[in-house]
């Protein structure tokens, strides 16, 4: 058994890509760790890095090569200044310099990354060496995997898991129907179980202070986003639509029954449009999907009732518990199982979590987050000119409206569920496993070669 926390799934970034933004960042910020440990940092006079298989041919438009120069620089994806990051690469291209963890000047010319469009490693499609130099020898290598959701693993990790299964929590849980069995069996919910496996971690007060502070920021993004007009960057020119359409709700006089769903639309393209534009967003369970879970938990919010700080937390546990799921059983990486993996697996948590905040029990909690996966199923990820903008942007929507009506469905049920979450999850990690590589998050089939862009 093991426990995959809510702070592991929802984590502030930047985008435009958890696992090929956030990651490389991470990565290089572990290199610079090793360095230190092995004694070398003070020593080396240049780094090189190359990226493979879908690093290599999305990482340009993903930001890739911008992460991993931010990573040597040792800023953190938590903490570093959207603003602030054109001037901090402008000054490493000028200089052909690079001051590693801002201290320890090092050689960084134009090539020192590399972007294989032609190679791949075997252990996962998101692979990356980091390789430092004093003078001409090379004096340290390491090779990572961005497995999603900004989470990194060294090749020996991947190569030999660790036994070990994640901290001691009350209640662990590897499946759905563990899950459902603890719930029965000590009669409580699944973010009452959730909560006391959060607070064997944390205290009680950081762990309100935490989920209070994911929606603040998921928030503030989307705030943000409804109030940006223009072309997003990359090329493509593809304008801004959220803050039009809010502007344009806000002055209509309607009395459309199905309002609120354009409110959802624009809740859920003002993030992924800041998501896109290399803004702060937090992962739910990926940058890609990061509008999914904010637009429905808005819809809740504003069309329901206001969040509370025991729903607030009902809701954002319950989703962590349907992630982690999917995390351990099968994919949240693009690259690996393509957006069913994104976008499906962050429909899914929404509707187990409004399901949740709307009264539904623990098997209606299970159907809502089931049928949020089913009818997402061979989700290709297939973005246009490798940026997360077409079709992503408009697929957060789509994936927010989803899990709202899984949720109704869910509620409205008066039968047992026939596919149960479990069997959704090994179905989605088989289809991923099946899919043909071009319809994962590499650019080179479906929507992303049927668009002609300049």
């Amino acid at each position: 058994m093991s426990f995959v926390s809510c702070f592991e799934l929802f984590r502030i970034g930047i985008g435009p890509s958890s696992s090929h933004t956030v990651g490389p960042m991470r990565a290089a910020l572990h290199f610079i760790d090793l360095l230190r440990q092995q004694k070398l940092f003070t020593q080396v006079s240049a780094i090189r890095a190359e990226l493979y298989g879908s690093l290599g041919l999305t990482g340009i438009g993903h930001g890739s090569d911008r992460a991993v120069i931010l990573g040597l620089l040792g800023e953190t994806p938590e903490a570093v200044v959207p603003d602030q990051v054109p001037a901090l690469l402008q000054q490493v291209e000028r200089s052909g310099q690079l001051m590693l963890a801002g201290c320890q000047p090092i050689a960084f010319p134009a090539g020192a990354i590399l972007l294989h469009r032609d190679k791949n490693l075997s252990l996962h499609p998101n692979g990356m060496s980091l390789h430092a130099l004093v003078g001409d020898n090379e004096v340290l290598r390491q090779t990572y995997f961005s497995i999603g959701g900004g989470f990194v693993v060294t090749e020996q990790q991947l190569q030999q898991p660790s036994q070990h299964t994640g901290p001691a929590v009350p209640y662990p849980f590897s499946s759905a129907a563990d899950l459902l069995r603890l719930c029965r069996q000590h009669n409580q919910s699944i973010a009452q179980l959730m909560w006391a496996n959060e607070q064997a971690l944390r205290s009680r007060q950081a762990l309100t202070e935490q989920l209070q502070a994911i929606w603040q920021a998921m928030q503030s993004c989307m705030q943000r986003g409804l109030s940006q007009h223009g072309d997003l960057p990359g090329g493509l020119q593809l304008k801004r639509r959220a803050a039009a359409l809010q502007q344009r709700l806000l002055a209509e006089a309607s009395i459309d029954p199905m309002r609120c769903m354009d409110w959802v639309n624009a809740f859920a393209m003002a993030v992924n449009e800041e998501n896109a534009a290399g803004g702060r967003v937090v992962t739910a369970p990926t940058n890609g999907a990061a509008g999914v879970l904010p637009a429905v938990m808005a819809y809740y919010h504003q069309f329901v009732q206001p969040f509370q700080q025991e729903t607030l937390a009902q809701f954002l546990l319950t989703a962590a518990a349907i992630g982690g799921l999917f995390k351990q059983n099968a994919s949240i990486s693009g690259a690996e199982v393509g957006c069913q993996g994104e976008v499906g697996v962050a429909c899914s948590m929404a509707a187990a979590g409004l399901t949740a905040v709307l009264g539904g029990t623990v098997a209606q909690v299970e159907m809502a987050a089931e049928i949020g996966m089913e009818h997402h199923l061979g989700l290709t990820c297939d973005p246009v000119a490798g940026l997360v903008q077409v079709p992503c942007i408009e697929r957060n929507a789509m994936g927010a409206m989803k899990a709202i009506n899984a949720s109704r469905m869910a509620l409205r049920n008066q039968h047992p569920a026939l596919v149960s979450l479990d069997k959704v999850m090994a179905a989605m990690k088989a289809t991923g496993r099946d899919m043909h590589h071009h319809y994962k998050e590499t650019s080179l089939g479906g929507l992303a070669v049927a668009v002609s862009y300049c």
